[in-house]
């Protein structure tokens, strides 16, 4: 792919772009599953649960998210795992992902006015069928501003993945300035196709959390 800029380098970055995607959703729905439960254990009534989690939750987000990739990848090879670059870097997103989703859910669950928990004991129901039918509902509503603007993060967090070798935009990148040597054209084209994707999420974000602030809840 040496020689100027073409259309061939520009299909590349296009391919690197699709990737980029794929591991973003890969890390909203694998990350979404497992904050969903970090969140309902972050809120249990169980003490050890809640321990367990909070714990989970402190040392993923005290650790970068490039050292988790190093390890998932490099640091399972050198025991005599070997996986692939998508895995580890699936792996590695989803688990940074859980820890920072989960939280937003803990405290959008949390946020749900206490009237709310008081109405919903009064009706007798029990605890799932509170957080099914009353708690939960609300908290979705309040949690989606805040979860689809953390995909813009997600967005950019996957250009770390570049260091296990997975072909994303930012590898792509990379693979095409080490045969034509422009950084600079390069790299801003990669800027640019990272703000296609991330403003409209970044718009969709604000048009929700205005949404959401209109909204009244069930028990008002």
């Amino acid at each position: 792919m040496g020689g100027a800029l073409n259309a061939n380098h520009l299909i590349f970055l296009g391919h690197g772009a699709l990737w980029t995607i794929g591991l973003s959703l890969i890390a909203l729905i694998g990350g979404g599953t497992v904050g969903f439960l970090i969140a309902l254990c972050r809120v249990s009534p169980l003490r050890i649960v809640r321990l367990a989690a909070g714990t989970y939750v402190q040392l993923i987000q005290g650790t970068p998210l490039l050292v988790i990739m190093f390890l998932a990848f490099f640091g399972l090879a050198a025991i005599g795992f070997n996986i692939s670059p998508l895995l580890a870097a699936g792996a590695s997103m989803t688990i940074y992902v859980a820890a920072y989703l989960g939280e937003i859910w803990r405290g959008c669950i949390e946020a749900v006015p206490k009237p709310q928990w008081e109405a919903a004991e009064g009706l007798a129901l029990t605890r799932v069928q509170r957080m099914v039918k009353v708690i939960l509902p609300q908290a979705i509503r309040i949690a989606t501003p805040p979860s689809v603007g953390f995909m813009v993060q997600i967005i950019k967090n996957t250009s770390l993945a570049s260091v296990v070798g997975f072909v994303e935009l930012t590898r792509s990148g990379q693979i095409i300035n080490n045969s034509l040597f422009e950084p600079f054209l390069i790299y801003s084209i990669i800027a640019v196709i990272y703000f296609a994707l991330c403003y409209p999420v970044s718009r969709l974000s604000r048009r929700l959390e205005v949404s959401a602030a209109q909204k009244k809840p069930a028990f008002a």
